[in-house]
């Protein structure tokens, strides 16, 4: 077993179960993309067993902190014993949860998601996890009863592992004797209504299921608020559109740059039984879109500004500030007085109190008071945990512009 060395101080952060070592926190010690070391403080105290990734800044990702815990396939199973289990108990209203949640499962590196009955989508995003692929694929077939799992390991975090994005079927993906491929499309449903999505060509693992529970929420804000006219920005393939329908809007304006994205929303207003007139799909630059609206003398009573991951990392929350301010003090000039903003930041570089900060300094900006309605976040199976607080990624806000 390799050892890795911590410098003198930089103990701490492991002390309190802090699952990342970051390069400049090593004293000596090397070892092979995945490995697994032991990590020991400058006076030779184990901290941690872990998995070595040369290539990254978080040059350890732990997995146990517990010296006498053997890290070995057994110990993934139990995991993802341990992660399906909980997810049961949250009885998850829909048929698209997220089972493997990272560091906060104890898996550092690792996404898994269910989308109906019988397919799982992982993502293996770290060294660790990678080299340990086999035994994590045949655990997660045990554990579920799935037989088909694909892999969407094509995420950027694996550049900064030095590892190749990867995907394509791990399991369960011939049908017929190998004379068919399996189908890579599911439908899910939640809150009532029915959203389909691609494993194979969506975003992430082919859907955005953090988000669930804030679009039940605007749901029941349409509803409560009487909000007709709804501008869901950076859309995807509308589940806040579905959403705003579903909770009584009588036209939906949906704005992103990919047409194939809005073909699918259009797919999922006329599954959900909508009227086709009721939504308006514009393939456009969100912030240009915003502009032009300004300038064209539009309101809307609801604007859900969703963007992607502006900061992935602090060192770039300055310039993501910028930009998260300016496409929300548009929104805040388009939006009518007494209507409802739901924005969003999913950049682990922006924490959820500069994010206020930003959001506020928009409304200020903008002229505009405005009432903090909830504090929204991710679905409760995308886990937080208490040692591990760049898990929370996904922040939002819910403002009503006071009239």
């Amino acid at each position: 077993m390799k050892t890795i060395r911590l410098r003198e101080g930089k103990e701490r952060s492991l002390l309190r179960r802090h699952p990342w070592v970051f390069d400049g926190a090593i004293e000596r010690g090397r070892a092979d993309p995945g490995e697994t070391v032991r990590v020991e403080s400058a006076d030779g105290r184990f901290l941690a067993w872990g998995a070595f990734s040369p290539a990254s800044r978080i040059r350890v990702r732990c997995w146990s902190f517990d010296e006498a815990e053997r890290i070995d396939a057994a110990l993934f199973a139990r995991r993802i014993q341990r992660a399906v289990a909980l997810r049961q108990r949250m009885a998850v209203a829909s048929s698209g949860v997220r089972l493997v949640h990272g560091e906060a499962d104890g898996l550092p590196g690792l996404v898994v998601d269910r989308y109906g009955a019988d397919l799982l989508v992982a993502q293996f995003g770290s060294a660790g996890v990678e080299r340990w692929k086999a035994p994590i694929a045949d655990a997660l077939r045990a554990a579920t009863g799935c037989t088909r799992l694909y892999e969407r390991s094509d995420a950027s975090v694996r550049e900064l592992e030095g590892l190749p994005a990867m995907t394509g079927w791990l399991r369960g993906g011939e049908l017929n004797g190998g004379d068919m491929t399996a189908p890579t499309t599911a439908t899910i449903t939640e809150h009532g209504w029915h959203l389909t999505l691609d494993v194979a060509e969506g975003h992430k693992t082919g859907f955005y299921l953090d988000q669930r529970d804030n679009r039940g929420w605007l749901a029941h804000a349409v509803r409560h608020f009487g909000l007709k006219r709804v501008l869901n920005t950076y859309c995807y393939t509308g589940g806040f559109t579905v959403a705003a329908l579903q909770g009584g809007a009588t036209q939906v304006v949906s704005v992103d740059s990919s047409a194939p994205a809005l073909a699918r929303v259009q797919q999922h207003v006329a599954l959900n039984g909508f009227d086709a007139g009721a939504s308006v799909c514009h393939d456009a630059d969100v912030p240009a879109f915003l502009k032009q609206a300004l300038h064209a003398g539009e309101r809307f009573d609801a604007i859900v500004l969703d963007p992607p991951k502006f900061a992935p990392t602090a060192a770039h929350a300055e310039r993501a500030a910028r930009a998260y301010k300016h496409i929300n003090l548009l929104a805040f000039q388009l939006l009518a007085p007494g209507g409802l903003l739901l924005t969003f930041s999913c950049s682990g570089g922006i924490s959820a109190d500069l994010f206020h900060k930003i959001v506020a300094g928009a409304a200020l900006d903008a002229g505009v008071d405005g009432a903090i309605l909830q504090r929204l976040q991710g679905a409760p199976d995308h886990p937080t945990t208490m040692t591990f607080p760049e898990g929370e990624y996904l922040k939002g806000l819910a403002v009503l512009r006071q009239a």
